[in-house]
């Protein structure tokens, strides 16, 4: 077979199992419970929660911060008199495929895709979902790592779809940091939470590779001004 009829590889996402989906069930009612009892206080300097910031937008959340990020998503943007929707990348892997059922638990698209696995697959149905007026959401430095360090896809992404980066992170009073890579933070009951949404960060879309690196550099380093472990 030559090389113009050898079948291109595709990488299909991992789905889950029966098991799977009782545990992903699990972990919902789990959060729904766990945040519930939890004290959050908002810093917002973007205005999204206020109604200033009007449109979709590509929420950057930490890794080591989903627990709570969807709870953080329902409860503060998205306002009764101006619905939204969330369209969330996802790692293609085995653990992408329970959080993608959370995801979907919670009524959020998830879109499969990581800088490693189906990338630029992901980055087209991320813009897809932008341009039927979805917000997107991607944790910047997933789904490996290195912890803190956010990597070039979002910026891709604000670029392919011109829509502003808003930074989000929260300061947990009582947690369990568990020993992973991003030492991965599960709220206690009862739990003091202080959100935080940084200042917007738009990349033009004609901006030069430098350009866009630059502005890489400057998300990250709000990312890193705005968390507090």
């Amino acid at each position: 077979m030559d090389r113009l009829t050898k079948p291109s590889r595709v990488v299909v996402p991992h789905g889950v199992a029966w098991h799977g989906r009782l545990a992903a069930a699990a972990i919902y009612m789990l959060i729904r419970l766990i945040a519930g009892t939890v004290r959050f206080r908002v810093a917002d300097r973007s205005g999204v929660t206020e109604g200033s910031f009007k449109g979709p937008a590509i929420f950057c959340v930490w890794h080591n911060r989903l627990a709570l990020g969807l709870i953080l998503y329902r409860q503060f943007i998205c306002r009764k008199d101006a619905p939204r929707s969330l369209a969330a990348m996802v790692s293609a892997s085995k653990d992408g495929g329970l959080l993608a059922r959370i995801l979907e638990l919670f009524d959020v698209q998830p879109v499969r895709g990581s800088s490693s696995r189906r990338g630029p697959q992901a980055l087209l149905e991320l813009t897809t979902w932008a341009e039927r007026g979805y917000d997107l959401a991607i944790t910047p430095d997933g789904p490996r790592g290195p912890c803190y360090l956010v990597q070039d896809g979002i910026t891709s992404l604000a670029q392919l779809t011109g829509l502003p980066i808003v930074p989000v992170t929260y300061h947990l009073s009582r947690k369990i940091c568990l020993k992973s890579w991003d030492r991965f933070q599960i709220p206690l009951p009862f739990a003091k939470c202080d959100v935080t949404l940084g200042r917007p960060v738009q990349v033009p879309r004609e901006a030069s590779d430098a350009e866009r690196a630059d502005l890489r550099q400057k998300l990250e380093a709000q990312m890193r001004e705005l968390t507090v472990d």
